[in-house]
């Protein structure tokens, strides 16, 4: 079996699904240049700022960009938050406080936002009297809706919803799905907040959950929004009366999103944010691609070619520990920074178990770039994810085949 007529094959068979992302890109790039246009974006909001930042005009035209993007009321940009997880948690203490109760409607969080919820004397919600509970899910990864009558909605103060996988092998939920999940909610009586974390999902269809019912979305500038030149930072965009509460739990209370500086220059943001629609749509392919030349070799992954893709992420499942490192492996020996670096799981923070990670990355850790991770646990199953241009990730998927077929 020779590698290139493996691609050409899948190429073919995917051609319907590229046509298709390509249609999604168009429209998501029309929605953010009206954005830049109707908030008249000009050279001057690219300006580093210092000390407290005051009046900082690229930080708040940036936030206003996002927001109009995101269809929502308002939304915080900074390189203060530090990653998706320090977002979603600047999101949770900003709106929660003691004894307010959370349902998780969506399953298990992700890894890293676990020690956040229930950790024992680390600051976590559980430490600050806020319990978090979890809605049974089916066991094909969906919310069981035949047992809502166990639970009180009304009691609740946030419903969390989680769009990615994660770590688990669920497929990630459209954004159609947030929305049924918000209406079902809602006729139960539910009255808080529905804060979903957004992380991989930015992008991927022509809506977002803040369109579509979420009161409050969070996710990281080194993923899907920062289109790959974004330095750092995060976003929460939703509802005004949520996002001021954020904003006072990121800075203080006293002064809320009136503050914050980046001596930088916001340049990289703007434009990141701009290229994003079109990096989504790059990384959408090469998934899908590698995706369907890995079921060809008899990988089974996730999620099935054909379904809907609600984010940039696959899981492509292994046999064994040494195939698993071995796939992570060639990823990282295709990227075009520490091409040369082997690589060997590590205690990651935030998670329970080792972890190996391809990330050869211009931005340090970029998962909007081409890259791949493996907790080291059974089922053994690898995640893929980003891409910044097509013919990167065809170049990849060429040498994972490479190294699997000889």
């Amino acid at each position: 079996m020779k590698v290139d007529e493996v691609i050409l094959r899948a190429e073919e068979r995917l051609k319907d699904e590229f046509r298709h992302i390509d249609s999604v890109a168009l429209f998501n790039q029309e929605k953010v240049l009206s954005a830049f246009r109707e908030e008249q974006i000009a050279l001057r909001h690219f300006q580093p700022s210092t000390g407290y930042g005051y009046g900082d005009e690229g930080r708040e035209a940036l936030g206003r960009v996002y927001a109009r993007a995101f269809g929502a009321e308002k939304a915080i940009v900074s390189p203060a938050l530090l990653s998706g997880t320090h977002a979603l948690t600047v999101a949770l203490f900003g709106v929660l406080r003691p004894g307010m109760r959370v349902l998780g409607f969506t399953g298990m969080p992700y890894d890293t936002i676990r020690s956040v919820i229930w950790g024992k004397g680390n600051g976590s919600l559980a430490d600050f009297g806020i319990t978090f509970d979890l809605f049974p899910q089916t066991d094909e990864g969906k919310s069981d809706i035949a047992r809502a009558d166990e639970f009180d909605f009304s009691a609740y103060d946030m419903l969390y919803l989680q769009r990615s996988r994660g770590y688990e092998l669920r497929d990630a939920f459209p954004v159609e799905a947030l929305r049924s999940m918000c209406e079902f909610a809602r006729e139960r009586g539910f009255k808080g907040c529905i804060f979903a974390d957004n992380c991989y999902g930015e992008f991927v269809e022509t809506t977002e959950p803040t369109e579509a019912g979420v009161d409050l979305i969070a996710g990281s500038l080194i993923k899907n929004p920062g289109g790959g030149l974004a330095p750092t930072g995060g976003y929460i965009a939703g509802r005004k009366e949520y996002i001021e509460m954020c904003e006072n739990r990121l800075t203080a209370p006293s002064v809320g999103g009136e503050i914050g500086s980046y001596a930088y220059g916001y340049q990289p943001f703007f434009q990141g944010f701009f290229l994003a629609p079109h990096v989504v749509s790059q990384a959408l392919k090469g998934g899908l691609l590698i995706g369907a030349c890995m079921e060809e070799l008899g990988f089974e992954n996730f999620p099935k070619i054909g379904a809907p893709l609600a984010d940039i992420t696959r899981a492509i499942r292994f046999r064994t520990e040494k195939e698993l490192r071995a796939f992570i492996q060639s990823v990282q020996d295709c990227s075009p920074v520490d091409s040369f670096v082997r690589l060997e799981p590590w205690d990651m923070p935030g998670y329970d178990c080792k972890v190996i990670m391809a990330a050869g990355t211009f931005v340090a850790g970029a998962s909007i770039e081409l890259s791949a991770d493996a907790p080291i646990r059974e089922p053994y199953t690898a995640y893929f994810q980003g891409g910044l241009t097509y013919e990167h990730c065809k170049l990849a998927c060429r040498a994972v085949l490479g190294k699997l077929l000889s």
